[in-house]
């Protein structure tokens, strides 16, 4: 399936999985609306992409935890774009701590971004896609939305309520032609992973935002009449 003039929302779009998603699209001749907290972040990127790619390209600096920001956000973007296929709700944060020893406060922000960020966003854009009966929602989850860990509760909370959230709408929502799938990666090079303290490795064995950016691809390029559900993926071999 081609993605040439088809128009994307991407969160989280100024750094990592959301930024390489965006160049990945972009070479596709995907129009995008860009989404992320960072306008500095936003209007670099833009640049690149319009003068690279000569794309549309549209920003919209908010935090999704915000309700009344991430619904605004979405609206700006279709406004100016005109049209809307693909959502990818990549957008997220992290913190690890015992439940014993969290902050109340850093766990519920967790919550508040990874999941009710994910529900605001698409909540925003489901009308558009509705309406005209196609779509494509990709919502990055994580391996951690898999199997808990130690340290991990608020944040596999978050994702395990991503992939139960994904598995709902899209039951209500595939006989309107609209495809709603579940990307569960495992741990990526990424600026979140460092400032986490995660293991990263060695860059040449470690899974890349470039990576996940492929997998997106290949889900969006599938025929209409098919879509990936759930998919993760691993790196092959970390250290």
């Amino acid at each position: 399936m081609t993605l040439h003039n088809s128009t994307a929302i991407i969160t989280g779009a100024g750094k990592g999985i959301g930024k390489a998603t965006a160049i990945a699209l972009a070479k596709e001749g995907v129009n995008l609306g860009l989404l992320a907290r960072s306008r500095s972040d936003l209007e670099s990127l833009q640049q690149q992409l319009t003068s690279s790619y000569g794309i549309k390209v549209s920003i919209a600096p908010a935090d999704i935890s915000n309700r009344s920001e991430a619904e605004g956000a979405v609206k700006k973007l279709i406004g100016e774009l005109g049209s809307l296929d693909i959502v990818i709700n990549n957008a997220g944060t992290a913190q690890f701590g015992t439940v014993a020893d969290m902050d109340p406060d850093h766990w519920e922000q967790i919550i508040q971004t990874n999941l009710m960020g994910t529900y605001y966003v698409t909540r925003a854009a489901l009308p558009t896609l509705l309406n005209q009966k196609s779509g494509s929602i990709i919502n990055i989850a994580s391996t951690a939305g898999e199997r808990g860990f130690a340290t991990g509760s608020a944040y596999c909370a978050s994702k395990f309520a991503v992939i139960g959230l994904t598995e709902s709408l899209m039951q209500e929502v595939r006989k309107s032609n609209i495809r709603v799938t579940a990307l569960t990666p495992s741990t990526v090079n990424t600026e979140l992973a460092v400032k986490t303290g995660l293991p990263i490795g060695d860059e040449d064995r470690m899974m890349q935002a470039e990576d996940v950016a492929e997998l997106i691809l290949a889900a969006l390029k599938l025929p209409q009449r098919v879509f990936l559900k759930t998919a993760g993926i691993w790196t092959t071999n970390p250290q």
